[in-house]
């Protein structure tokens, strides 16, 4: 067995203990170094997909295999915080240009809670987000009306929104256009059709779909650790598997309302610097809540945060 000089990689599949790694055109399968262990990385996963990586070549008769021996500096990232055990967090992807969050009203239903969270997380890591409302196809009138009312609050906030329906391919081009030249991260619970989007943008691909259990109204994880893939017209997407509860990283309370954009635009007219728009007087936020100019919903939202609720847990 021969060790060769350091090749750089992209991740491009963490399966826990293993991970795919792209160089040059070819693919490796590749295992972290113990060391990497001890480098003071607080995750359950020291790689995560999206990372550049170092790794030595292992060669064996016909495989491709390697030991990655360093990560390089991540552009960003994006965590989550397990529900259950609160010290883990765990790095769903790296290096990322924008995220879609996958939203369906019900079948599986996407509670406000569930977005806000996702939406602080991206916020407090620098990445665009934009919601795609999925599903719009099989919607009622009076669900579409509930649909789009949860939809113009985050218009308003300026976030991109856009309705779309993966299965019969609406608005899927205006998706395609947005992704070009892009590492795009989709999210969402397990069966809002993360799966159906990416085979609606390259049906090439051809990955597996599943039904929503009629029982609990809950996807079946068809994809069950992160992977990225390649389109054309530069396109990268990494899909990553259904989250039901999505625990945002540890915060100062008087850090999380900065990442309310609509909060932080009225945070200079409160009374107080420190205000924490709770019950203070002459707070500008809490006066927007009132007068309707400031969703309900969203400082509700913020207000479970700053106490350290999981709420909508599915």
């Amino acid at each position: 067995m021969q060790i060769k000089p350091l090749k750089k990689g992209l991740v491009y599949r963490s399966t826990g203990s293993r991970y795919a790694v792209e160089s040059e055109g070819d693919f490796y399968t590749c295992r972290i170094k113990g060391k990497m262990r001890l480098q003071g990385i607080q995750s359950t996963n020291p790689v995560a997909v999206g990372d550049h990586v170092f790794f030595e070549v292992v060669e064996d008769a016909e495989k491709r295999e390697g030991n990655i021996t360093k990560i390089e500096k991540r552009k960003n990232y994006i965590v989550r915080k397990s529900v259950n055990l609160s010290k883990q967090t765990h790095i769903i992807a790296s290096n990322i240009d924008q995220v879609f969050l996958m939203v369906t009203l019900n079948n599986p239903p996407t509670f406000p809670a569930f977005i806000d969270r996702f939406l602080v997380t991206a916020e407090a890591y620098h990445i665009p987000a934009i919601l795609l409302f999925n599903k719009i196809d099989s919607y009622t009138e009076s669900e579409l009306e509930d649909l789009r009312n949860l939809k113009r609050v985050y218009d308003g906030i300026g976030y991109q929104t856009l309705e779309i329906s993966a299965k019969t391919g609406l608005h899927i081009k205006t998706v395609r256009t947005l992704m070009k030249n892009k590492i795009a991260m989709i999210s969402g619970h397990s069966g809002v059709g993360k799966s159906t989007l990416i085979n609606s943008v390259d049906p090439d691909l051809n990955l597996k779909t599943a039904s929503i259990s009629e029982q609990h109204q809950q996807g079946t994880h068809t994809t069950t650790f992160a992977e990225m893939y390649a389109l054309q017209d530069g396109i990268k997407i990494i899909d990553t598997p259904g989250i039901k509860g999505f625990g945002v990283v540890d915060m100062a309370p008087e850090e999380i309302g900065t990442y309310f954009p609509e909060f932080l635009k009225r945070k200079t007219a409160c009374k107080f610097n420190n205000c924490l728009h709770q019950n203070e007087p002459q707070c500008a936020v809490l006066a927007g809540v009132q007068e309707g100019t400031i969703s309900q919903s969203r400082h509700e939202s913020y207000l479970q945060l700053l106490a350290g609720d999981n709420p909508y847990r599915m």
